[in-house]
Parts: structure tokens; sequence; C-alpha cells
């Protein structure tokens, strides 16, 4: 899965990011290597707690675009 990200530098220095297609997905680090490999474990977490949150009611569907 593919998923865009927006790298930002921070103000105190650093960098913080955002996935919009994941709303409150944002994660932060020190060099730009840092705060792509939060960025994973951010993005993972999020689609975890997600996923988490189906109930047997619930379809999940796969839409490709």
């Amino acid at each position: 899965m593919k998923i865009r990200a927006i790298i930002h530098p921070a103000e105190e220095g650093g960098y913080w990011a955002e996935v919009p297609a994941l709303p409150g997905c944002i994660t932060e680090g020190d060099t730009i290597e840092e705060v792509t490999a939060n960025l994973k474990d951010a993005i993972e977490g999020w689609l975890e707690v997600a996923n988490s949150r189906t109930s047997s009611t619930d379809q999940i569907v796969e839409i490709a675009v």
C-alpha cells in the first residue's frame, strides 16, 4: 500500500509529518530518516486501531483507485 504523507520543518528544529488521508495520524523526528521511520509506525498503528473497531455486522471492503 502506498499512502501520501506531508513532512514539514518544525519551528523548534527537526520535522513533523501528517497523513491527510488518516485524520490524526501525525508524528515527528529530528531527521528526515527518523520522521520517515516514525511515519511507518504511526500509519501501522493508526490502521491497527481502525481495523480493531469493526463489529460482527460490519463489512470490510478494499477499493483500489
